[in-house]
Protein backbone atom coordinates (compact mmCIF):
# COMPACT_ATOMS: atom_id res chain seq x y z
CA UNK A 1 0.00 0.00 0.00
CA UNK A 2 1.60 3.60 -0.73
CA UNK A 3 1.77 5.96 1.87
CA UNK A 4 3.35 9.30 2.28
CA UNK A 5 6.52 8.09 3.82
CA UNK A 6 7.44 5.99 0.53
CA UNK A 7 6.25 8.71 -1.44
CA UNK A 8 8.36 11.72 0.19
CA UNK A 9 11.23 8.76 0.06
CA UNK A 10 11.04 8.52 -3.46
CA UNK A 11 10.77 12.31 -4.25
CA UNK A 12 14.22 13.40 -2.30
CA UNK A 13 15.93 10.99 -4.77
CA UNK A 14 14.83 13.37 -7.53
CA UNK A 15 17.54 15.93 -7.04
CA UNK A 16 16.39 20.25 -7.35
CA UNK A 17 19.05 21.19 -9.68
CA UNK A 18 19.51 24.62 -7.97
CA UNK A 19 19.62 23.99 -4.41
CA UNK A 20 21.14 20.45 -4.87
CA UNK A 21 19.01 18.50 -2.32
CA UNK A 22 16.17 16.49 -2.96
CA UNK A 23 12.80 17.97 -4.14
CA UNK A 24 11.11 17.28 -0.77
CA UNK A 25 14.29 18.51 1.49
CA UNK A 26 14.56 21.59 -0.93
CA UNK A 27 10.96 22.78 -0.70
CA UNK A 28 10.02 22.50 -4.30
CA UNK A 29 6.85 20.25 -3.51
CA UNK A 30 3.67 22.13 -2.46
CA UNK A 31 0.46 20.11 -2.12
CA UNK A 32 1.48 16.92 -1.25
CA UNK A 33 -1.46 14.90 -1.61
CA UNK A 34 -1.66 10.94 -1.02
CA UNK A 35 -4.64 8.86 -0.74
CA UNK A 36 -5.21 4.93 -2.07
CA UNK A 37 -3.07 4.53 -5.30
CA UNK A 38 -2.84 8.26 -6.03
CA UNK A 39 -0.12 11.31 -5.81
CA UNK A 40 -0.01 14.61 -6.69
CA UNK A 41 1.80 17.73 -5.81
CA UNK A 42 2.70 20.85 -7.71
CA UNK A 43 6.02 22.34 -8.81
CA UNK A 44 6.16 26.18 -8.63
CA UNK A 45 9.04 27.66 -10.39
CA UNK A 46 9.74 31.13 -12.03
CA UNK A 47 8.79 31.46 -15.31
CA UNK A 48 12.25 31.32 -17.18
CA UNK A 49 13.31 28.14 -14.61
CA UNK A 50 10.43 26.73 -16.42
CA UNK A 51 12.70 24.88 -18.82
CA UNK A 52 14.92 23.78 -16.56
CA UNK A 53 12.13 22.31 -14.19
CA UNK A 54 10.60 20.22 -17.18
CA UNK A 55 12.84 17.21 -16.84
CA UNK A 56 12.77 17.48 -12.91
CA UNK A 57 8.87 17.09 -13.11
CA UNK A 58 9.08 14.22 -15.68
CA UNK A 59 11.78 12.42 -13.47
CA UNK A 60 9.33 12.98 -10.74
CA UNK A 61 6.12 11.71 -11.61
CA UNK A 62 7.94 8.41 -13.32
CA UNK A 63 9.49 7.46 -10.08
CA UNK A 64 6.58 7.50 -8.25
CA UNK A 65 4.71 5.60 -11.41
CA UNK A 66 7.39 3.03 -10.61
CA UNK A 67 6.01 2.90 -6.75
CA UNK A 68 3.89 -0.70 -6.40
CA UNK A 69 0.50 -0.01 -6.04
CA UNK A 70 0.87 3.43 -7.60
CA UNK A 71 -2.13 3.97 -9.80
CA UNK A 72 -2.61 7.23 -10.32
CA UNK A 73 0.27 10.31 -10.83
CA UNK A 74 0.00 14.21 -11.15
CA UNK A 75 2.81 16.86 -11.04
CA UNK A 76 2.21 19.74 -12.10
CA UNK A 77 4.59 22.37 -13.18
CA UNK A 78 3.35 25.97 -12.60
CA UNK A 79 5.35 29.19 -14.01
CA UNK A 80 4.09 32.48 -14.96
CA UNK A 81 2.98 32.97 -18.61
CA UNK A 82 1.68 36.06 -20.31
CA UNK A 83 -0.93 35.21 -22.62
CA UNK A 84 -3.39 37.09 -25.08
CA UNK A 85 -6.12 34.87 -25.81
CA UNK A 86 -8.87 35.96 -28.55
CA UNK A 87 -11.57 36.10 -26.07
CA UNK A 88 -12.01 36.89 -22.82
CA UNK A 89 -12.91 33.88 -20.69
CA UNK A 90 -13.38 33.34 -17.00
CA UNK A 91 -10.62 31.59 -14.96
CA UNK A 92 -9.87 31.01 -11.14
CA UNK A 93 -9.08 34.44 -9.45
CA UNK A 94 -5.42 35.08 -8.52
CA UNK A 95 -6.33 34.53 -4.71
CA UNK A 96 -7.80 30.94 -5.91
CA UNK A 97 -4.28 29.80 -7.45
CA UNK A 98 -2.35 31.59 -4.96
CA UNK A 99 -1.37 28.69 -3.26
CA UNK A 100 1.18 30.08 -1.00
CA UNK A 101 -0.49 32.82 0.23
CA UNK A 102 -4.23 32.39 0.48
CA UNK A 103 -6.13 34.74 1.27
CA UNK A 104 -9.64 34.82 2.82
CA UNK A 105 -13.03 34.71 1.02
CA UNK A 106 -14.65 37.85 0.67
CA UNK A 107 -18.08 37.32 2.68
CA UNK A 108 -21.21 37.27 0.04
CA UNK A 109 -25.02 37.04 0.28
CA UNK A 110 -27.29 34.91 -1.83
CA UNK A 111 -26.20 34.75 -5.37
CA UNK A 112 -27.90 38.09 -7.28
CA UNK A 113 -31.01 36.75 -8.80
CA UNK A 114 -31.20 33.79 -7.47
CA UNK A 115 -34.44 32.63 -5.46
CA UNK A 116 -33.54 29.41 -3.66
CA UNK A 117 -30.06 27.32 -2.75
CA UNK A 118 -30.57 23.46 -2.22
CA UNK A 119 -26.98 21.67 -1.60
CA UNK A 120 -26.80 18.27 -2.07
CA UNK A 121 -24.56 16.09 0.09
CA UNK A 122 -23.06 13.06 1.55
CA UNK A 123 -20.48 12.01 4.44
CA UNK A 124 -18.40 9.90 1.59
CA UNK A 125 -17.57 9.35 -1.71
CA UNK A 126 -18.32 6.81 -3.79
CA UNK A 127 -22.53 6.68 -2.88
CA UNK A 128 -23.23 8.74 -6.33
CA UNK A 129 -24.48 12.06 -5.22
CA UNK A 130 -23.03 13.96 -8.21
CA UNK A 131 -25.42 11.40 -10.32
CA UNK A 132 -28.22 11.67 -8.24
CA UNK A 133 -27.47 16.46 -8.61
CA UNK A 134 -27.51 16.40 -12.08
CA UNK A 135 -30.75 14.46 -12.38
CA UNK A 136 -32.41 16.25 -9.78
CA UNK A 137 -31.69 19.00 -11.27
CA UNK A 138 -33.07 18.08 -14.41
CA UNK A 139 -36.07 16.64 -12.70
CA UNK A 140 -36.68 20.00 -11.27
CA UNK A 141 -36.02 21.72 -14.70
CA UNK A 142 -38.65 19.35 -15.94
CA UNK A 143 -41.21 20.57 -13.92
CA UNK A 144 -40.70 24.46 -15.33
CA UNK A 145 -38.72 25.70 -13.38
CA UNK A 146 -35.03 28.09 -14.43
CA UNK A 147 -32.36 25.62 -12.74
CA UNK A 148 -28.85 25.89 -12.14
CA UNK A 149 -26.08 23.27 -11.17
CA UNK A 150 -22.87 24.03 -8.80
CA UNK A 151 -20.11 21.72 -9.13
CA UNK A 152 -18.66 22.34 -6.09
CA UNK A 153 -16.72 19.68 -5.78
CA UNK A 154 -13.54 21.02 -6.39
CA UNK A 155 -11.02 18.18 -5.95
CA UNK A 156 -12.56 16.07 -7.95
CA UNK A 157 -15.70 17.96 -10.62
CA UNK A 158 -17.48 15.81 -12.82
CA UNK A 159 -20.31 17.59 -14.07
CA UNK A 160 -18.52 18.92 -17.69
CA UNK A 161 -18.52 14.85 -17.69
CA UNK A 162 -21.98 14.38 -17.07
CA UNK A 163 -23.64 16.79 -18.31
CA UNK A 164 -21.63 16.62 -22.15
CA UNK A 165 -20.15 20.49 -21.53
CA UNK A 166 -16.27 21.63 -22.03
CA UNK A 167 -14.64 25.16 -23.04
CA UNK A 168 -14.20 28.09 -20.78
CA UNK A 169 -17.02 30.01 -20.10
CA UNK A 170 -17.21 33.53 -21.28
CA UNK A 171 -16.78 36.82 -18.77
CA UNK A 172 -19.35 39.64 -20.01
CA UNK A 173 -19.60 42.80 -18.09
CA UNK A 174 -17.66 41.53 -14.81
CA UNK A 175 -19.60 38.01 -14.75
CA UNK A 176 -19.49 34.79 -15.57
CA UNK A 177 -21.51 33.04 -18.31
CA UNK A 178 -22.47 29.97 -17.42
CA UNK A 179 -23.11 27.00 -19.41
CA UNK A 180 -25.67 25.47 -20.74
CA UNK A 181 -27.25 21.90 -21.39
CA UNK A 182 -30.15 19.45 -20.86
CA UNK A 183 -32.07 22.98 -19.50
CA UNK A 184 -29.54 23.76 -17.27
CA UNK A 185 -26.78 26.29 -16.32
CA UNK A 186 -23.94 24.80 -14.97
CA UNK A 187 -21.14 26.01 -13.57
CA UNK A 188 -17.78 23.81 -12.53
CA UNK A 189 -14.06 24.28 -12.15
CA UNK A 190 -13.66 21.96 -14.25
CA UNK A 191 -14.34 24.23 -16.85
CA UNK A 192 -11.78 26.37 -15.64
CA UNK A 193 -9.01 23.94 -15.80
CA UNK A 194 -7.23 21.06 -17.50
CA UNK A 195 -9.02 17.68 -17.75
CA UNK A 196 -6.11 16.49 -16.33
CA UNK A 197 -4.92 18.68 -13.76
CA UNK A 198 -4.50 17.24 -10.04
CA UNK A 199 -7.10 19.50 -7.88
CA UNK A 200 -3.96 19.62 -4.97
CA UNK A 201 -6.00 22.56 -3.77
CA UNK A 202 -5.47 23.77 0.47
CA UNK A 203 -8.46 24.61 1.87
CA UNK A 204 -8.61 28.11 1.68
CA UNK A 205 -7.70 27.79 -2.48
CA UNK A 206 -11.11 25.53 -2.61
CA UNK A 207 -12.81 28.26 -0.45
CA UNK A 208 -11.89 31.10 -2.97
CA UNK A 209 -13.18 28.73 -5.80
CA UNK A 210 -16.47 28.29 -4.59
CA UNK A 211 -17.02 31.95 -3.23
CA UNK A 212 -16.40 33.02 -7.26
CA UNK A 213 -18.27 30.51 -9.00
CA UNK A 214 -21.33 31.09 -6.19
CA UNK A 215 -21.09 35.09 -6.37
CA UNK A 216 -19.61 35.74 -9.73
CA UNK A 217 -21.98 33.55 -12.15
CA UNK A 218 -24.42 35.35 -13.94
CA UNK A 219 -26.77 32.82 -12.41
CA UNK A 220 -30.15 34.73 -13.28
CA UNK A 221 -31.05 38.12 -14.28
CA UNK A 222 -33.65 40.74 -12.21
CA UNK A 223 -36.37 40.07 -15.62
CA UNK A 224 -35.64 35.96 -15.48
CA UNK A 225 -34.44 35.17 -12.11
CA UNK A 226 -33.33 31.21 -11.10
CA UNK A 227 -35.69 29.35 -9.21
CA UNK A 228 -32.94 26.97 -7.99
CA UNK A 229 -29.69 26.55 -8.13
CA UNK A 230 -28.76 22.76 -6.61
CA UNK A 231 -25.12 22.92 -5.34
CA UNK A 232 -22.82 19.53 -5.96
CA UNK A 233 -20.85 19.45 -2.45
CA UNK A 234 -17.88 17.39 -2.05
CA UNK A 235 -18.15 14.12 0.07
CA UNK A 236 -17.32 14.67 4.05
CA UNK A 237 -17.59 17.73 5.75
CA UNK A 238 -14.86 19.95 5.50
CA UNK A 239 -13.62 23.75 4.27
CA UNK A 240 -16.00 23.23 1.26
CA UNK A 241 -19.09 23.17 3.24
CA UNK A 242 -18.29 25.23 5.97
CA UNK A 243 -17.39 28.10 3.02
CA UNK A 244 -20.88 27.20 1.11
CA UNK A 245 -22.66 27.53 4.80
CA UNK A 246 -21.13 30.91 5.91
CA UNK A 247 -21.13 32.63 2.88
CA UNK A 248 -25.14 32.14 1.33
CA UNK A 249 -27.85 31.31 2.90
CA UNK A 250 -29.02 27.78 1.76
CA UNK A 251 -32.54 26.93 1.66
CA UNK A 252 -31.74 22.99 2.76
CA UNK A 253 -29.94 20.23 2.15
CA UNK A 254 -30.16 17.08 0.79
CA UNK A 255 -27.93 13.97 1.96
CA UNK A 256 -27.03 10.95 -0.28
CA UNK A 257 -26.35 7.65 0.76
CA UNK A 258 -26.13 4.19 0.27
CA UNK A 259 -27.74 1.42 2.12
CA UNK A 260 -25.51 0.01 3.99
CA UNK A 261 -24.38 1.43 7.42
CA UNK A 262 -20.59 2.16 6.64
CA UNK A 263 -22.48 4.87 4.39
CA UNK A 264 -25.23 6.11 6.58
CA UNK A 265 -22.85 6.68 9.71
CA UNK A 266 -21.58 9.00 7.37
CA UNK A 267 -24.19 10.74 5.89
CA UNK A 268 -25.24 10.98 9.94
CA UNK A 269 -22.70 13.09 10.33
CA UNK A 270 -23.46 15.36 7.12
CA UNK A 271 -26.89 16.05 9.17
CA UNK A 272 -25.41 16.63 12.40
CA UNK A 273 -23.10 19.21 10.76
CA UNK A 274 -26.00 21.12 8.93
CA UNK A 275 -28.04 20.87 11.85
CA UNK A 276 -25.59 22.98 13.73
CA UNK A 277 -25.93 25.43 11.67
CA UNK A 278 -29.31 25.47 10.81
CA UNK A 279 -29.63 24.39 7.86
CA UNK A 280 -32.63 21.98 7.62
CA UNK A 281 -32.29 18.70 5.95
CA UNK A 282 -34.98 18.55 3.22
CA UNK A 283 -34.64 14.79 3.35
CA UNK A 284 -32.17 11.14 2.61
CA UNK A 285 -32.14 9.53 -0.84
CA UNK A 286 -30.92 6.13 -0.99
CA UNK A 287 -29.18 5.40 -3.70
CA UNK A 288 -27.88 2.55 -5.77
CA UNK A 289 -30.57 0.48 -3.81
CA UNK A 290 -30.66 -3.25 -4.41
CA UNK A 291 -29.06 -6.59 -3.69
CA UNK A 292 -25.66 -5.66 -3.84
CA UNK A 293 -25.47 -2.75 -1.42
CA UNK A 294 -29.09 -3.60 0.33
CA UNK A 295 -32.52 -2.08 0.78
CA UNK A 296 -33.70 0.28 3.40
CA UNK A 297 -31.13 1.42 5.39
CA UNK A 298 -31.44 5.05 4.47
CA UNK A 299 -35.44 4.92 4.80
CA UNK A 300 -34.81 3.74 8.48
CA UNK A 301 -32.09 6.41 8.99
CA UNK A 302 -34.25 8.89 8.10
CA UNK A 303 -37.02 7.92 10.88
CA UNK A 304 -34.07 8.20 13.31
CA UNK A 305 -33.23 11.36 12.49
CA UNK A 306 -36.74 12.42 12.09
CA UNK A 307 -36.26 14.38 8.74
CA UNK A 308 -38.14 13.24 5.34
CA UNK A 309 -37.21 10.01 3.45
CA UNK A 310 -37.22 11.51 -0.27
CA UNK A 311 -37.29 7.58 -1.73
CA UNK A 312 -34.49 4.99 -3.04
CA UNK A 313 -32.81 4.92 -6.43
CA UNK A 314 -32.18 1.10 -7.96
CA UNK A 315 -29.05 0.41 -8.93
CA UNK A 316 -29.51 0.26 -12.54
CA UNK A 317 -26.72 0.82 -15.61
CA UNK A 318 -29.05 3.39 -17.77
CA UNK A 319 -28.43 5.66 -15.14
CA UNK A 320 -24.29 5.12 -15.50
CA UNK A 321 -24.71 5.07 -19.20
CA UNK A 322 -26.49 8.55 -19.02
CA UNK A 323 -23.34 9.95 -16.81
CA UNK A 324 -20.92 8.71 -19.16
CA UNK A 325 -22.27 9.67 -22.22
CA UNK A 326 -22.80 13.24 -20.89
CA UNK A 327 -27.08 13.10 -20.81
CA UNK A 328 -28.99 12.85 -17.44
CA UNK A 329 -30.84 9.59 -17.26
CA UNK A 330 -33.59 12.05 -16.53
CA UNK A 331 -33.39 13.35 -19.99
CA UNK A 332 -32.04 10.35 -21.74
CA UNK A 333 -34.81 8.12 -20.79
CA UNK A 334 -37.46 10.86 -19.76
CA UNK A 335 -40.55 7.83 -19.14
CA UNK A 336 -38.54 5.29 -17.68
CA UNK A 337 -38.54 4.01 -13.90
CA UNK A 338 -35.59 5.76 -12.83
CA UNK A 339 -36.65 9.02 -14.47
CA UNK A 340 -40.29 8.92 -12.40
CA UNK A 341 -38.28 8.26 -9.28
CA UNK A 342 -36.29 11.55 -9.63
CA UNK A 343 -39.77 13.33 -10.67
CA UNK A 344 -41.30 12.31 -7.73
CA UNK A 345 -38.10 13.54 -5.34
CA UNK A 346 -38.23 16.47 -7.14
CA UNK A 347 -42.14 16.97 -6.80
CA UNK A 348 -41.67 16.90 -3.47
CA UNK A 349 -38.53 19.32 -2.87
CA UNK A 350 -40.69 22.30 -5.14
CA UNK A 351 -43.10 21.91 -2.44
CA UNK A 352 -41.27 22.27 0.21
CA UNK A 353 -38.66 24.65 -1.21
CA UNK A 354 -41.98 27.35 -2.57
CA UNK A 355 -43.55 26.84 1.06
Amino acid sequence: MIDRASVIAVLDTVIDPKSGQGLMASGMVQGLVVDQGRAGFVLEVAAQDAPLYAPVRDEAEAKLKALEGMDRVSVILTAEAVAKPARRTASLSTAAVEQTKPKAPVPTERPAHVKRVLAVASGKGGVGKSTVSVNLAAALAKRGLSVGILDADVYGPSMPTMMGISGKPDYVDGAIVPLEAHGLKAMSVGLLTKGTDAMVWRGPMASQAINQMLSQTRWGTAEQPLDVLVVDLPPGTGDVQLTLIQKTPLDGVVIVSTPQEVALSDARRAHTLFEKVGVPTLGLIENMSGDIFGRGGAKAEAEKLGVPYLGDLPLDASVREGGDAGTPVVVAVPFGDIASRFDAIAESLAKTLNS
